[in-house]
């Protein structure tokens, strides 16, 4: 796992999660001893790499990362980049007094703004081909947390797979990390309702709102009946995590709504065994960014359930 990102994002974090869920981490090493790192290894492995790496280039990087994946063996290379507003890593540099280190020791160099900004210049390469940009501008300590070992804590589970439902507002922009997108802005929008304006999808009104729509059960079974014919296929092919993104206008409502219906359907005892016996994690993204905890696992990562264990899974 070759972690990267802007200065101030939260890579050291993302890191010491890494290494909490068993990886074996290290931070800014020189690029040419990549292939050292990854050979006397057996075990899972995290490196941090950023400006401050001796020798760093993003094409450098690029290349060591194609080299590593054309390594025979078994072996699973992903690159995470991690960002944040431009606004909001002024705010954390400002409150924590650090220097950004692309600015000079000397206190001559280019202020604080400027080094951002050629930070996300030298940076663009590396996030263009990133698997998985995480932006930590609105997500708080325990939900990239639960992000990263939602998709990264099993990865050397077998044959097993975590799938993630998200929700998400379109005009804040595609979740990268999707795998399967859904558009819900068709249906009939609480939005536009003065009860329901300010409520979510969590609250039974509302989704009863949605539900009426003459289209939505079909549009409810078709995205369920995908769902069944792909991620079985999905764990065949050796997927570790897919995500299921179902986005509306504002991702308050109807995605919400949607995610927590198919969350439901999808943990109880039926059509659970569907996804073999990986864990399922709802997660609704504008919600978490207007700092409300919405995060949770409808099936845990655990031991091999039985039919008796699995009605006890099912979300209340």
């Amino acid at each position: 796992m070759l972690v990267t990102g802007l200065s101030g994002a939260g890579k050291s974090s993302i890191l010491r999660i890494l290494e909490d869920l068993g990886y074996e981490v290290t931070d800014n090493p020189p690029l040419n001893l990549l292939d050292a790192l990854v050979a006397r290894t057996e075990h899972p492995l995290a490196i941090g790499i950023d400006a401050r790496t001796r020798g760093f280039e993003a094409r450098a990087v690029l290349e060591a990362l194609t080299k590593l994946r054309a390594q025979p063996g078994p072996q699973h290379v992903e690159l995470i980049y991690a960002t944040a507003e431009t606004d909001v890593l002024l705010r954390r540099f400002t409150a924590t007094r650090r220097r950004h280190p692309l600015d000079a020791n000397t206190g001559s160099g280019p202020g604080l703004m400027a080094s951002i900004e050629q930070e996300i210049g030298l940076l663009m390469p590396l996030r263009s081909a990133a698997d998985l940009v995480i932006d930590t501008s609105d997500l708080p300590p325990p939900d990239l947390r639960r992000l990263i070992e939602s998709r990264f804590g099993h990865q050397n589970d077998g044959d097993s797979m975590t799938t993630t439902l998200l929700s998400f507002a379109y005009p804040a922009g595609l979740p990268r990390e999707a795998d399967l997108v859904f558009d819900a802005r068709f249906l009939r929008n609480p939005h536009y309702d003065d009860a329901l304006k300010a409520m979510t999808g969590l609250e039974q009104d509302v989704r009863e709102y949605v539900r009426r729509d003459p289209d939505y059960d079909l549009f409810f079974s078709q995205i369920l009946g995908l769902l069944k014919l792909v991620l079985p296929r999905f764990v065949a092919e050796g997927k570790k995590h897919a995500t299921i993104a179902i986005g509306c206008s504002g991702g308050q409502h109807r995605s919400v709504t949607l995610v927590e219906e198919i969350a439901a359907a999808l943990g109880n005892s039926d059509d659970i065994t569907l996804l073999s016996d990986g864990p399922i994690a709802v997660m609704h993204r504008e919600l978490a960014r207007q700092g409300r905890s919405s995060w949770r696992w409808v099936r845990p990562p655990q031991h091999r359930v039985t039919s008796d264990e699995q009605t006890r899974t099912e979300p209340s």
